[in-house]
């Protein structure tokens, strides 16, 4: 039996691709298995190729693996353009529709299968889908009984007749695979998996995570313009936050979405937006203004392929200089990467508390892997969840003795001033993007721009974080640290043991934290390390440059990056450290 399977299915955008992977690791979820999904799609609403890649194991898995058990194919640029993640042991099940071909380089079997005739016997084309279902439970040895809840849940609604129908698809998919096998000497379950653990888990995309840990937060308005791949987030909270009294606005633009977040922030409720990198270039002027009103402001930027429209369905991590230092003139800002679907939840959560109580912008940087890439998560502890509101004050407010405004941006030792919301009682102020005395009113002193700078940047010395690195670090002295952010995790996470494997001794740090720098976390692991290979999907090495400008150490970083839009793969990444070590 297999402790991991790797499953695709593949056709043109629109003829029901993702819910044929859909379909089949929902119900591997329930099964217990741990999984992982990452679709490639075009840039288009119908047409052009897509695939959905799954990978299942008895294990944790935060990544999708460069090999391939089973293809399914509902065209031939699906075996064209997929065929040679195929080994000899690979198969290729192709819809007879199309007159399949198997490439003559090819490893794999070929079994051809009349999905789309069998689906219209039944009744419609659509459910050829299902009839591929059913052939790939006769290869893992699977009971059709294991999709009947799935097909009870998506079709429901639709009636008894279409639930037995669509199981009608799967069954007869099952059993003329079971005709092909025999007919060529096999028997079922060439690739049963052993036994999931039957432990009931969450399946979602990073996205969702992200939804959740806002609401968990508190947030009760989501303020933001559709744009890939961050829409998935709007959706949620669309149909969520008004069951909690709040609300999601589709405003023009990203720059109303920006400044509405902010005035709902200064009005004392919890609000944020969600966007890529061409909606953050124009966040960016809202972003200094939060900054200098010390208004709260949490921003999720989920990076695409760039620069311009760039590649919007496609894997980068290119923002991330941006992120750091994309305001001009100077403002404390806090950067988080999540890398899991559970960091994401968590962070999002830890964005919020600390955008409260330092009064600052907090960007939680994630990628279009980790934003769209369906994976497995342990169900949230929703007892560490902690509201922090920090200065905020909405009680009673005493009245000054000369009657004067409130200082609202009164210099405080740790940097974070008092804060209250409009309509309170002796808390009236003045709110100005210029720079501003105390009281909030213009001022061009010298005195005073010094005065309220220091006090601004001073935030940042009191940023309270859980676990900035994340480390899995055996070793007191390595070879080698390999080095990331985001969604590259999972690809690291594989390799680090096969480095020690080969005789390399190797420690991997995976930073959660990026601004401010954890520095102090960091210093031993590079110490450490006689090599550090930072691992990044962008041209330039942005991580590399910034732990360079933190911590030195020049002579011993290395630049590994891709930028092809495409993910990391984890044996590609191992062969591409051993020839960095050589």
């Amino acid at each position: 039996m297999l402790h991991q399977l790797s499953w695709k299915v593949g056709g043109q955008q629109g003829e029901g691709i993702e819910s044929t992977g859909e379909m089949f690791s929902t119900a591997m979820n329930r099964l217990g298995y741990h999984l992982y999904g990452y679709r490639h799609f075009s840039s288009r609403i119908k047409g052009g190729h897509t695939n959905n890649k799954i990978n299942v194991r008895t294990t944790a898995v935060h990544t999708i693996p460069d090999d391939l058990n089973i293809l399914v194919a509902f065209d031939q640029e699906t075996i064209d353009v997929n065929y040679k993640e195929l080994d000899e042991t690979g198969v290729i099940l192709a819809d007879a529709k199309f007159k399949p071909v198997n490439p003559e380089d090819s490893k794999a079997t070929l079994y051809i299968v009349p999905f789309t005739e069998i689906a219209k016997e039944l009744g419609t084309t659509l459910m050829k889908n299902m009839v591929a279902i059913g052939a790939t439970a006769a290869l893992m040895n699977l009971k059709d009984e294991v999709f009947q809840s799935v097909v009870s849940e998506i079709f429901g609604r639709k009636g008894e007749e279409v639930v037995a129908k669509n199981m009608e698809a799967i069954a007869q998919g099952h059993q003329i695979m079971h005709d092909l096998l025999v007919e060529a000497g096999l028997e079922e379950g060439q690739f049963e998996l052993a036994p999931g653990d039957g432990k009931h888990r969450m399946f979602m995309i990073g996205n969702e995570a992200l939804a959740m840990g806002a609401l968990a937060a508190g947030v009760r308005l989501m303020a933001a313009y559709p744009i890939t791949p961050a829409t998935e987030i709007m959706e949620y909270l669309t149909k969520k936050l008004p069951k909690f009294g709040g609300a999601v606005i589709q405003t023009e633009d990203e720059i109303a979405a920006a400044t509405m977040a902010i005035g709902a922030n200064y009005g004392g409720i919890r609000a944020f937006t969600a966007s890529a990198g061409p909606g953050l270039s124009l966040m960016v002027e809202a972003l200094g203004l939060a900054g200098m009103t010390e208004t709260p402001l949490v921003v999720v930027d989920t990076q695409r392929g760039g620069p311009s429209t760039g590649l919007p369905t496609k894997q980068e991590q290119s923002d991330l200089m941006a992120m750091l230092y994309g305001t001009h003139g100077e403002i404390p800002k806090v950067v988080i990467a999540p890398s899991t679907g559970e960091e994401a939840f968590y962070d999002m959560i830890q964005a919020f508390n600390i955008a409260e109580e330092l009064q600052l912008p907090v960007i939680v940087l994630s990628d279009l892997q980790l934003s769209l890439g369906k994976q497995t998560v342990e169900p949230f502890d929703f007892n560490k969840i902690e509201i922090k509101r920090g200065k905020l004050n909405l009680g009673e407010l005493p009245e000054a003795e000369d009657k004067a405004y409130f200082k609202r941006y009164e210099v405080t030792e740790d940097g974070v001033s008092p804060r209250v919301v409009p309509g309170q009682k002796h808390g009236i102020h003045h709110v100005t993007g210029v720079e501003h005395s105390e009281i909030g009113t213009p001022s061009e002193s010298a005195s005073n721009r010094q005065t309220q700078m220091d006090k601004r940047m001073r935030k940042l010395e009191h940023v309270h974080f859980d676990t900035p690195v994340f480390t899995d670090a055996p070793h007191d002295e390595a070879d080698v640290l390999i080095l990331g952010f985001g969604s590259t995790k999972g690809a690291i996470e594989e390799v680090r043991p096969l480095l020690d494997e080969a005789g390399i001794k190797a420690n991997h740090a995976h930073i959660r934290l990026i601004h401010p720098f954890p520095t102090e976390e960091l210093q031993p692991l590079v110490d450490g390390a006689k090599k550090v290979i930072v691992v990044e999907n962008n041209a330039t090495g942005q991580l590399a440059s910034i732990l360079k400008m933190n911590m030195g150490a020049h002579h011993k970083v290395v630049n590994l990056v891709k930028y092809d839009g495409t993910p990391f793969l984890p044996l590609e990444l191992l062969n591409r450290v051993k020839e960095l070590l050589k």
